[in-house]
């Protein structure tokens, strides 16, 4: 089912509030809460519930999306659990044991963000060998 930008920063908002008051999170609830509690240079940000739901973040402005980098985190951890595309875990793995967990997340979205951007660019299928190749040359 298609979430509206609105509709998944909603769920980061929610899973903030459940979070700071110790309630029971679902699987993904809890995945989205250990991707915000590494990034505590969002907490503000996600204090401000609606204003910062509404904000569009645009790199002209010289703002980083948090929403986006938060999601790039758990689309990784998502990839390595499934092993989609294949082979991508025993990289996640090796990276982690390299980098630690959030530096190798980090280096990995470069290759993740510019895998996309050449399939939206190309209104194609992300190349999924073009990215692990990208991610073997971590």
């Amino acid at each position: 089912m298609f979430q509206s930008r609105d509709e998944v920063r909603q769920v980061y908002l929610t899973v903030w509030r459940k979070l700071k008051q110790n309630e029971l999170l679902e699987s993904m609830e809890a995945l989205i809460a250990a991707v915000i509690e590494i990034h505590p240079e969002y907490h503000a940000l996600l204090e401000d519930g609606v204003a910062v739901a509404q904000n569009d973040f645009t790199p002209e402005q010289g703002q980083t999306n948090p929403f986006l980098h938060m999601g790039m985190h758990i689309a990784l951890r998502e990839q390595a659990d499934s092993n989609r595309p294949p082979g991508i875990k025993p990289l996640y793995q090796k990276l982690i044991a390299r980098k630690g967990r959030h530096e190798a997340e980090h280096a990995m979205m470069e290759c993740l963000g510019q895998v996309l951007w050449q399939a939206q660019r190309d209104t194609t299928e992300p190349d999924q060998l073009a990215y692990l190749d990208c991610l073997k040359k971590i």
